[in-house]
């Protein structure tokens, strides 16, 4: 079946990560709001073959060796960089199966209530996938321009969806500080394309090192304002005060999609500085990395600190994915592929961690405001064990002298309070699950920096001993938030119902735990699966050259013509025809 695919489909299931969900929302579109259920079916459907289209181009893009690792698409059919290019390598594979694992769970979680608060939901989640999905395949500033603004022109319908006066207000300064970000895209798009004449990534690459000395403070001004834009999106400190506002006042399935838009900012600078300013561009190598790691350290700090001051579910969501992009951000800095080995692992763990805890919240805070009863769980539904076995007489009581031993927990609510430690430990980076094993690995290529098969890039020194501090700093303020929170919510006493929980919302977050499970339970595969994303990153002639050498599709020979010639048993005799290709002869008037 990879055979078929690779030999006959794969080039062209490339483009499918982006079409599927255009036409879907296209289609969705055509259809009246009374059409909601086929609206579902069309959206939830649509995700699961995009999963599985995303699966099968990551496992092609594993099991590939050297350039042909890379999958290029000529769109137009034209060679790079005259014409369109998307590439898929190991990177953008996982970072496709990441966003649809994300989406089919936020979708789903959708169906329970929230996609009814609104008009073109389910479009709308389409088109941020089809967004989300160019901008990890697109190969090209310029398109990477385009795609960008289809996933920001989506996310402003869904940061909206469900109105009110909170939504309205955080979404005005969302749109506010987005447009100035694309105004700021375009400014340094333009200026690269005046100094290098091309917007073609790899191109890119090939021109820098050649840039004149006197062109060269132009080069990185223009770099440094496009970059801006990018750490806008991957909410750098101190650009991400507009984060936190947005994302709490969207709706939970919108928000555990979100998760998924500061990982498009970290991965756009990752791909473009290893790209453009790797140890290879000449007198631009490594060019602002250390400005990257400091900035991503002071994001981290942000971040802790911000989850230590939240009270709301939702603000500690947004925190955690701010401290999650800010230990990116430093670890990408330092430009080692061990590193970045590392910090690829911690990546998709992260950000299954931040959606769970957006669709957490939405069901915890319902369940903390609804309800009341005698007790925690309700009279009828907390029964107890025989007042013979368990003596009431007893120092294990609760504040209505009532004994706990024997107390049924609701399922939700155990399902609920698992998850949430679950959670806690992927954030925190606590053994035994993914977020400890992604955190652990990038302390070990901090502690011993030098070793077999390190990329050339800044080496830790005092930079790396300050990232080892704040790893495990703001790991701890996390938790003590997190532990904070869960015990405000899960201990403390409040006269409420057991909470409804229902299998369209439990489902999903199981999924996504899931996951973090499978992640734990294969770190050696997905560590090796990293490494070798890592070695190609930082090894950016393999990305060049596989662009670059890319050769158009040939055009199908042309059938020849049937012959129109006159038979031979009807063509005129060369004597009859010579004297008709003879000048007509000159008559001269006869002189009188």
């Amino acid at each position: 079946m990879l055979d078929w695919l690779t030999t006959s489909l794969m080039p062209h299931l490339i483009l499918a990560p982006i079409l599927l969900p255009m036409f879907t929302a296209a289609v969705m579109l055509l259809l009246r709001e009374e059409h909601l259920r086929l609206k579902v079916v069309l959206n939830i459907a649509s995700t699961t073959i995009g999963l599985c289209i995303a699966v099968a181009l990551l496992q092609w893009s594993d099991e590939q060796a050297g350039p042909s690792a890379m999958g290029v698409y000529l769109a137009a059919n034209w060679k790079a960089p005259f014409g369109i290019v998307l590439a898929l390598d190991r990177l953008s594979a996982m970072m496709l199966v990441l966003t649809y694992c994300v989406a089919l769970a936020a979708g789903m979680f959708s169906i329970a209530r929230w996609h009814k608060a609104g008009v073109h939901f389910h479009p709308l989640f389409q088109f941020q996938l089809m967004g989300l999905s160019g901008a990890f395949l697109t190969a090209d500033l310029f398109n990477l321009f385009v795609f960008f603004e289809i996933m920001l022109a989506a996310s402003y319908g869904l940061l909206l969806h469900g109105s009110g006066r909170l939504r309205v207000q955080s979404g005005l300064h969302y749109i506010a500080i987005n447009l100035a970000a694309s105004s700021l895209f375009l400014v340094g798009v333009s200026m690269l394309y005046g100094i290098t004449g091309t917007l073609n990534m790899a191109d890119l690459a090939q021109a820098i090192p050649h840039v004149s000395p006197a062109d060269r403070g132009l080069l990185h001004t223009a770099a440094a304002i496009l970059a801006i834009a990018f750490l806008i999106k991957a909410a750098i400190w101190p650009l991400n005060f507009w984060l936190v506002p947005a994302y709490s006042a969207a709706s939970a399935p919108v928000g555990a999609l979100f998760a998924l838009m500061t990982k498009v900012g970290v991965y756009t600078i990752l791909r473009l500085w290893t790209l453009l300013f790797s140890s290879e561009a000449g007198d631009s190598a490594l060019f602002g990395g250390q400005w990257l790691t400091v900035m991503g350290m002071v994001t981290m700090a942000y971040g802790a600190f911000g989850m230590l001051g939240a009270q709301r579910l939702t603000y500690l969501a947004g925190y955690a994915a701010i401290l999650s992009s800010g230990t990116l951000l430093a670890a990408t800095g330092f430009g080692q592929n061990m590193l970045t080995a590392g910090l690829l692992y911690y990546l998709p763990s992260s950000t299954l961690a931040v959606a769970i805890l957006f669709m957490l919240a939405d069901i915890m805070d319902r369940w903390r405001n609804d309800g009341s009863s005698a007790n925690d769980f309700g009279d009828e539904d907390a029964p107890f064990l025989n007042p013979e076995l368990v003596p009431t007489k007893s120092l294990n009581l609760d504040e209505h002298e009532e004994v706990l031993i024997g107390r049924v927990i609701p399922a939700a609510a155990a399902f609920l309070g698992i998850v949430f430690i679950m959670c806690t430990l992927v954030v925190t980076g606590l053994p035994p699950l993914s977020g400890f094993i992604g955190k652990f690995a990038m302390l070990t290529n901090l502690v011993n920096p030098v070793g077999l098969g390190q990329s050339a890039g800044y080496q830790a020194g005092n930079l790396g001993w300050v990232l080892v501090a704040l790893l495990i700093t703001t790991g701890l303020f996390a938790l003590i938030a997190l532990t904070r929170a869960g015990i405000r919510h899960f201990w403390a006493t409040h006269d409420r119902t057991k909470p409804e929980l229902r299998v369209l919302e439990g489902a999903p977050i199981a999924g996504l735990m899931a996951l973090c499970v499978a992640l734990t339970m294969h770190a050696h595969a997905v560590m090796e699966f990293t490494q070798n994303a890592a070695n190609a990153l930082h090894t950016p002639s393999t990305y060049i050259l596989a662009v670059m050498q890319q050769d158009p599709v040939p055009n199908p020979p042309k059938e020849p013509k049937p012959d129109t010639a006159v038979p031979a048993q009807t063509a005129a005799p060369a004597a009859v025809l010579e004297p008709l290709a003879a000048p007509l002869p000159t008559t001269e008037k006869a002189a009188p």
